[in-house]
């Protein structure tokens, strides 16, 4: 009986103690999740140059639909803010479906950039979509059944949900344990292999978030074990909006390691002073002498690394330069030639990989 009160005491009613502290509590950690999540929301509208995208929903939809909503049904019901039980748990349950199952699509969307097996990624999708229908629909039924039944009844549905609480969040934990896991093994793995101090740094950054990311869900297990239902319940939202953040930082950063990584910035030797459509982080060859007679290869990125993989996600990261944009930098289709009298020199700028070389000037060719 004693673990049946333990559950009921969160999740059929409201917080029926005296403690101002514990009140002072609630409403911080509540008051944590909305800041970070709008703080997020801002984040994302301002950093994306357009609103698509795996990577761009999930984040949305974890801040917005997920930690505002889960804070607020839980916020509403420990308070007994409404006599409406069935609204406030609602506002919980679409919170909680869309913070937990969202921040593991959030990490999900970007381990292609570090993991090359598509069978291992399949399979990563795999999980977290049978955890989220395996995990989140009974857990749900019981959640409701818990506040909405009524007789003996209800005493048999809490404690069932007692128990599929403890094992939700054991499957969660493992599944984030699992995919963070995904990431630092391959981060050390090419850590071993490049010797660059600025890639390195990014690289024990995104180590060190997946590891804080380990511990916090340790730490909201050690929670739910103990039986501490109203504190695992209101930490859960300020944790998963402080690993979105985290995440947001981390794997934003992660994109210009691949850029860097395909591009080599160090290799330009060309003017200081080229026209401003011209983006010269992008450009590795020379341009003050005539080139040479032979073929001239960039350096190609890692073979398992799609091209629009690549250039989709700089493309989400990259913020307007100024109010007056041009079509150039809103693309990756726009092409830069340069031609001189005896030979035609081409620059292909759509595609990162291309090769380019002199070749006879017959007939001018149109930019497209």
């Amino acid at each position: 009986m004693a673990n049946i009160t333990a559950a009921g005491d969160g999740i059929t009613g409201g917080y029926t103690g005296s403690s101002l502290g514990m009140q002072i509590t609630i409403a911080t950690l509540a008051g944590i999740t909305w800041y970070n999540a709008f703080e997020l929301v801002i984040l994302i509208f301002v950093t994306f140059a357009q609103y698509r995208g795996l990577y761009f929903w999930s984040l949305f939809v974890s801040s917005a639909v997920g930690l505002i909503p889960y804070s607020l049904g839980f916020l509403m019901k420990f308070f007994n803010l409404t006599s409406a039980t069935w609204l406030s748990v609602t506002f919980l349950t679409i919170g909680w479906w869309s913070m937990v199952t969202g921040q593991s699509i959030v990490l999900y969307s970007r381990l292609h950039l570090v993991l090359a097996n598509q069978r291992i990624l399949r399979r990563v999708l795999i999980m977290i979509l049978v955890d989220a229908v395996c995990l989140h629909l009974p857990t749900t039924v019981l959640t409701y059944g818990s506040n909405l039944a009524k007789g003996d009844s209800r005493h048999a549905i809490i404690n069932g949900y007692n128990v599929m609480e403890k094992i939700q969040m054991t499957g969660f934990c493992l599944q984030e344990f699992i995919i963070s896991g995904l990431y630092i093994w391959e981060t050390v793995r090419t850590i071993r292999l490049d010797m660059d101090r600025t890639k390195r740094k990014i690289q024990y950054q995104l180590i060190i978030i997946n590891l804080l990311i380990i511990i916090m869900d340790l730490g909201l297990l050690v929670a739910e074990y103990r039986d501490y239902y109203i504190m695992e319940t209101m930490l859960k939202g300020a944790v998963y909006s402080i690993k979105l953040k985290l995440e947001f930082a981390v794997l934003g950063k992660l994109i210009h390691l691949v850029h860097n990584h395909v591009w080599k910035p160090e290799s330009f030797s060309g003017p200081r002073d080229l026209p401003d459509f011209v983006d010269a982080t992008r450009v590795t060859s020379d341009l003050t002498h005539a080139p040479t007679a032979q073929t001239h290869t960039i350096t190609r990125g890692p073979s398992w690394m799609d091209q629009d993989d690549i250039s989709i996600a700089m493309f989400e990261h990259s913020p307007p330069e100024g109010p007056h944009r041009t079509s150039i930098s809103n693309s990756w289709s726009s092409e830069t030639h340069i031609a001189h009298h005896g030979d035609h020199m081409t620059i292909g700028f759509s595609n990162p990989w291309c090769q380019y070389q002199r070749k006879p000037a017959r007939l001018s060719e149109k930019p497209g």
